[in-house]
């Protein structure tokens, strides 16, 4: 049974490389524009899936991190001069040159938002449940108005223009099919590591607190640094999905990180099942797509389609909720499980039919 769970899951992943792969040479650039957002959105719900899967922590807040990350990348891609050219003078301790390109912003945004979030959840390990929820959604709530406060470095209220972006090294791809490529490449590798780590020492230490932290601190484990650590590593890949929206959309301005994202973000990773990779990517593609579904609803006036995306997007946890309560990827995995018995049973009774026959 498991291993025939383990091909199945090669068999899944080879088809997701070959379809990411394959579909910008097949699809219109909306299409494509669509599909890099669920891109970033990705990697943003595997690092908040580390953080509350894993760990057990809830956190509101994931969005004011990757809002980090999206400025990170504005501010290093313009630089001085840039920043002058709006009108802004940057304070003079701030490390910036004469812009970077976008691609090589990206470690940099998710250490930079993975610094923040390690320094919040230093003395959030004295918050739990609810307590830590509200502290987090405080974050979320903040984080516009401190934008709006430092104009000089932010831009305020205007936001900043990001310079449009270029494909690098020479390649011979439009901008909307690099992003694309870039930001499903990021992916990738992000959710790599990610498995890498959760396989390890780390991953069994966060499923220990948070199935049992008293247990787990008699084991030897501590609950201070995995859990900080947690909080660091997934702010840092908030911030990379950060860097990569800045890139796609050309504009970062407070108001492009509102609190109700931060809310949606979690939402999505509960929608999708947490605790789960394939979890992270259906949520992913429920955070990018039921917003656009739900704007064009039919038998729906256009007054109410104002306020159907946040309706039809509760809705429907409610009711994976009742019918998956593990989310739609345990919904997925309970029907795989059940296909791969039965294939199983056929195979054992057709053997033991041939073996009866001779």
């Amino acid at each position: 049974m498991r291993r025939a769970l383990t091909v199945f899951n090669l068999v899944v992943i080879a088809v997701l490389v070959l379809a990411c792969a394959l579909i910008p040479q097949h699809a219109g650039e909306l299409t494509v524009q669509r599909l890099t957002y669920v891109g970033i959105y990705f990697i943003a719900l595997v690092g908040l899936n580390i953080l509350v899967g894993y760990s057990g922590q809830i956190s509101l807040g994931g969005y004011a991190f990757f809002g980090i990350g999206a400025y990170t990348t504005t501010l290093l891609t313009l630089g001085k001069p840039g920043m002058e050219l709006y009108g802004h003078h940057p304070p003079s301790w701030l490390p910036l040159g004469n812009g970077m390109h976008a691609i090589f912003t990206i470690p940099i945004a998710a250490l930079v938002a993975g610094l923040f979030g390690y320094a919040f959840g230093l003395p959030a390990q004295r918050l739990a449940g609810v307590s830590l929820a509200l502290a987090t959604f405080a974050v979320a709530v903040s984080f516009p108005q401190i934008l709006k406060k430092f104009e000089n470095v932010t831009g305020g209220g205007g936001g900043l223009n990001l310079n449009l972006p270029e494909t690098p090294f020479g390649l011979d791809v439009s901008v909307p099919h690099w992003l694309y490529y870039e930001a499903w490449g990021t992916a990738a590798v992000l959710a790599l590591v990610a498995w890498l780590l959760l396989r390890g020492r780390l991953g069994r230490s966060l499923g220990a607190l948070r199935d049992g932290e008293i247990a787990a601190v008699s084991s030897g484990v501590n609950p201070t640094a995995y859990k900080t650590f947690a909080f660091g590593i997934s702010a840092a890949y908030a911030g990379a999905a950060g860097a990569l929206f800045a890139e796609l959309v050309a504009y970062v301005n407070p108001d492009t990180f509102p609190a109700s994202r931060s809310i949606i973000l979690l939402a999505s990773l509960v929608l999708g099942g947490v605790g789960s990779m394939y979890g992270a990517l259906l949520g992913a593609f429920a955070m990018e797509y039921l917003q656009i579904w739900s704007e064009n609803m039919p038998f729906v006036s256009k007054e109410a389609s104002n306020q159907a995306p946040a309706v039809t997007f509760g809705v429907i946890l409610i009711l994976v909720m009742f019918l998956a309560p593990y989310g739609l990827a345990g919904l997925l995995r309970r029907v795989g499980r059940a296909i791969i018995h039965r294939l199983d049973t056929k195979t054992v009774a057709l053997s033991q039919s041939r073996r009866a026959e001779a």
